[in-house]
């Protein structure tokens, strides 16, 4: 699967994180039919992975979070502690910060 980063066609959605939320960085990458939204704050990062068309399958949620967790330093996070909420076509995964 390939992430494309589709931050700047999504500019209002992402000023609107920014002001309204703790997010420092909001990216959001298209993956297929799905689209992830990658957000930076200060304590968590957090990544919400949408697809309108049928639920987020869960080789799809290990692949995405695995190219995020990459990016991170593993200093800044432990595994143990990354908490999944799943519901219908939508996954929030919370990774909070050490």
């Amino acid at each position: 699967m390939k992430l494309i980063n589709v931050t700047n066609s999504h500019r209002r959605m992402v000023q609107n994180q920014l002001d309204n939320t703790d997010a420092t960085l909001v990216e959001v990458f298209s993956a297929g039919n799905s689209t992830v939204i990658f957000e930076e704050a200060p304590f968590h990062n957090e990544l919400l992975i949408i697809n309108n068309t049928r639920n987020v399958r869960k080789d799809e949620i290990d692949e995405i979070l695995n190219f995020f967790l990459r990016r991170m330093p593993k200093s800044t996070y432990d595994k143990d502690f990354i908490d999944m909420i799943h519901m219908e076509g939508l996954v929030e995964i919370t990774i909070p910060k050490i």
